[in-house]
């Protein structure tokens, strides 16, 4: 049984890319860039106002000056003649600046008046002036192979002319429930059923990491429909099943993977909640087999799946965010497995304080719902007493802080 670092590296180890395709400028918002972008032109193109105001000569105005208004150049157009000794143009923002002027002064730092405008102080060169290429330079690269495309990128690759980006494919992530006690979302519960929770669960965990979920719905507890179901489910990029994989009678997963050609790499890991998960390769298919309890599920998901997913799709920061956190409180578990504890995390004279999110029962998941966080509490310590530092994932969702 693999220690939770061993299994980390095992899936990780076994995880690749999916290729890349082209996307056009929108959709490859939160996609990750396959290739190195450089810049075609200089940016700016030319040097431009960045403000609204006149264009002088910085040397006609070292002092307060009143000056002849000898052209407008809006934004859109080009100055038509260089500005002339002792005159001054009117110039909107982004404007292209007239040759000879060497500064702007804004609207607000003047008195205009009919065919003339004075400059009611000393004017400083290459003042409100966006000049030819001071943002980037052309050939300059701008954009690395492996970033996380934003608005901001967005910006700077509409500002390359880039209709068309590169970026890593999105897996298809199929889910897979299993189990007779299973029913689905609105449908009636009849005493002994259980609602699948989990599927949903684990779609949305995939969607909001930007893959695509497969539903797969439920396999009931014969042979013939695990294999149909995980069958199909190994024709997409990852499978991920939840539940049926302990040793139960009608634990049925194992036995269909292996009939199925799935090479296991492990069937448990040393961690709670979690301890029943496996991991397995069909070719290049990774195949991820979770615990069926909610909680057990999203926690396996968020600290082994989640890695390779971000990996498969071109990221390079794949692992969770992390902290260090002192506990508010004594906690005490038995020794052998590293756990994974349910915190609150806020802020307290300037130190993260984690204290637990509630009940640790992993039948509990309201408790899941509270935390911001998964302390991780070493294998080999049995007591942490209050003040304790451990180490802290934050989870994705949202990380909400309350100062004290």
């Amino acid at each position: 049984m693999p220690t939770f670092e061993e299994a980390r590296t095992i899936i990780l180890a076994h995880i690749k890319t999916l290729g890349t395709e082209e996307v056009m400028l929108l959709d490859a918002t939160g996609r990750v860039l396959a290739e190195e972008i450089a810049a075609p032109w200089d940016i700016p193109l030319w040097d431009n106002s960045a403000m609204d105001g006149y264009a002088v000569r910085s040397a006609d105005c070292r002092e307060e000056v009143t000056l002849p208004i000898s052209a407008f150049i809006p934004a859109g157009s080009l100055p038509h003649l260089p500005i002339g000794e002792g005159t001054a143009i009117k110039i909107m923002t982004g404007a292209p600046v007239p040759p000879g002027a060497d500064a702007v002064v804004p609207y607000e730092e003047t008195e205009e008046g009919d065919g003339w405008v004075k400059i009611t102080g000393p004017v400083v060169a290459r003042r409100h002036i966006r000049f030819q290429g001071e943002d980037v330079q052309a050939g300059e690269s701008v954009l690395r192979a492996g970033t996380v495309i934003r608005p901001p990128e967005i910006s700077m690759l509409a500002s390359c002319g880039q209709l068309l980006v590169p970026v890593f494919r999105r897996p298809r992530v199929a889910v897979l429930s299993t189990g007779d006690e299973l029913v689905e979302p609105g449908e009636p519960i009849a005493p002994g059923k259980i609602i699948n929770s989990n599927t949903l669960a684990l779609a949305a965990a995939i969607r909001e990491l930007g893959a695509d979920p497969v539903i797969l719905g439920i396999a009931r507890d014969n042979r013939e429909d695990h294999r149909q179901k995980i069958g199909e489910g190994l024709l997409a990029d990852v499978l991920i099943t939840s539940a049926g994989v302990s040793t139960g009678d009608r634990d049925l997963v194992r036995e269909t993977l292996e009939e199925l050609g799935v090479l296991p790499l492990f069937w448990n890991v040393e961690i709670k909640p979690g301890q029943p998960t496996a991991f397995g390769m069909k070719n290049a298919t990774p195949v991820f087999s979770l615990p069926g309890n909610p909680v057990s599920t999203l926690v396996t998901f968020q600290e082994l799946v989640r890695p390779a997913l971000l990996k498969i799709m071109g990221h390079r920061r794949i692992m969770q965010s992390g902290i260090t956190a002192l506990l508010r409180e004594e906690v005490r578990k038995k020794p052998g497995r590293l756990h994974f504890m349910r915190v609150r995390i806020e802020i307290e004279n300037g130190r993260y304080i984690a204290e637990t999110a509630g009940d640790q029962n992993t039948g509990i998941l309201t408790t899941m719902v509270r935390a911001n966080g998964l302390a991780l509490l070493p294998a080999d310590r049995g007591v942490f007493p209050a003040g304790t530092e451990v180490q802290v994932h934050l989870l994705d969702r949202g990380f909400e802080m309350l100062e004290g």
